[in-house]
């Protein structure tokens, strides 16, 4: 049962990521997870001085080109902020229970229905920004830094695929949460200007309005958050990429668990989000990379058609009328070791009605299936852990063990079989995650009584996720961050 760290980490580097287009390719039936180095994980690094991250930050250039931002764990944005969690069970409870709300506002907006259409196109070649988890101060979201107006005050923002709208908080702020850096001020901006009633992307806004002339916007998320204010259009700068008038909110009444985050970044597959607005020019197509949880690495957020990955496993991207702004993917079934699930394929279909179906969602953490799905999988598990001590169920998990003492441990592989032959094998951090800084360790899904399942960012970390709108397809690897 035990195995020394180094011996562990080059195992789980090698089974990091499967991808295959072969069904019949042999997989191994167990990693190995390295209990102590995940623990060690849990621990909150040092903070950033103020001064360090008011900075501009450092530009580098790949070999390809592209322009990198290079960005730290949320946690790290000030140390002085009362609401971080120094404990990581409190800062795991707190994400739980955002996740919960976030899964439920998915559920009622399907429920609910409804888009706006409309095109935007501006000229604007590759770019990349990096993307940092924002786990740590218990929150499942991840940011990119970016800058807003001219000249560009750098911020930064929440990226969420499920959503549809880019906005930040603005001053006046009549009411404001808290956020690292200054808020954005419009008065300082040469490039902002406000769109007014009768302006076609008004129309595109839902729960639009009008005051003084000047498009106003509202928008609620699930967890009782909000930003109410201006529609304007700005300058974003993306490192050294510039794009001009693009469609954002300014939010001067804004409430929220956004802590540190200056507002969203929409990346959904509705018209006014920013995928949405850059239209043709970058082809539809967008790639991220989320970091892992409790490390010091940063992952990334690409744009472009020339920023596709070669080599990547594809499968059709499903799109539902009744929710245009979701990424939906084919799923056939679920793996654990060396058995396929007995479930039927049938319980993951998106229906011609719109129901059901596989989300993939940045903005939420722990990846959900139906409960007969989710019960057959879980007892798969179950029963090839029994040498594995158990522990009491935490939060939404079931399923959990007492890892207190190892260093590492065997665990049979997870895997998600793909429509169209790919299989996509998790890493072992990616399934079983520790909920305290003791030990406890528990299987990282959770049961949906509706029959909508959600594949999350924990099940997503590492792993390099590219989408191309244009085409319908998402593509799976081959790179790893």
């Amino acid at each position: 049962m035990l195995a020394s760290p180094s011996l562990s980490i080059i195992l789980v580097a090698m089974l990091h990521l499967t991808l295959s287009s072969i069904a019949n390719t042999s997989y191994p039936d167990f990693q190995l997870l390295n209990v102590k180095q995940t623990l060690i994980g849990t621990k909150k690094p040092r903070p950033l001085e103020t001064s360090e991250y008011h900075k501009l930050p450092n530009v580098s250039e790949s070999d390809k080109g592209e322009w990198k931002l290079k960005l730290v764990h949320r946690d790290k944005l000030s140390s002085n902020n009362t609401t971080t969690f120094h404990d990581h069970s409190h800062r795991f409870h707190a994400r739980m229970q955002r996740d919960v709300k976030r899964v439920a506002s998915l559920l009622r907006r399907l429920s609910g229905g409804g888009s706006h259409d409309g095109e935007a196109a501006y000229e604007v070649n590759d770019f990349r920004s990096d993307v940092v988890s924002g786990m740590d101060q218990g929150s499942g979201e991840y940011f990119v830094r970016i800058g807003v107006g001219s000249p560009p005050r750098s911020q930064y923002m929440v990226i969420d695929s499920g959503s549809d709208i880019v906005w930040v908080q603005c001053q006046p702020c009549k009411q404001c949460y808290r956020q690292s850096d200054p808020v954005f001020d419009p008065a300082d901006s040469a490039s902002y200007a406000g769109v007014s009633c009768s302006s076609s992307v008004c129309d595109r806004i839902e729960n639009s309005g009008c005051h003084a002339g000047r498009c106003r916007y509202e928008v609620m998320y699930g967890d009782g958050s909000y930003t109410k204010g201006t529609l304007a259009l700005e300058t974003l700068t993306f490192d050294r990429t510039v794009v001009k008038n693009v469609a954002i909110g300014c939010g001067h009444i804004n409430r929220g668990m956004f802590i540190g985050a200056a507002g969203l970044l929409g990346l959904g597959g509705g018209s006014m989000s920013l995928v949405g607005q850059l239209g043709g020019q970058t082809g539809g197509v967008f790639s991220y990379c989320l970091v892992s949880r409790g490390t010091d690495a940063s992952g990334s957020l690409v744009f472009g058609r020339g920023a596709m990955p070669v080599g990547a496993a594809w499968v059709p991207l499903l799109r539902n009328q009744r929710a245009p702004s979701f990424y939906y993917v084919g799923l056939s079934g679920l793996g654990v070791g060396d058995i396929r699930v007995p479930v039927s394929e049938d319980i993951f279909r998106l229906t011609e009605l719109g129901y059901g179906g596989v989300v993939m969602d940045t903005g939420t953490a722990v990846t959900r299936f139906p409960t007969l799905a989710y019960n057959a999988f879980r007892d798969a598990f179950i029963s090839q852990t029994a040498n594995l001590p158990r522990a009491s169920g935490v939060s939404i998990f079931d399923t959990c063990y007492n890892l207190s003492g190892f260093i590492s441990v065997r665990v049979p592989t997870v895997s998600f079989y793909l429509s169209g032959g790919p299989i996509l094998t998790l890493p072992a951090r990616n399934f079983l995650i520790p909920v305290d800084d003791m030990g406890t360790f528990c299987f990282a899904f959770a049961s949906s009584a509706s029959g909508l399942s959600i594949i999350g960012n924990i099940q997503q970390e590492g792993i390099q996720i590219s989408f191309d709108g244009a085409n319908g397809f998402v593509g799976f690897g081959p790179n790893v961050c």
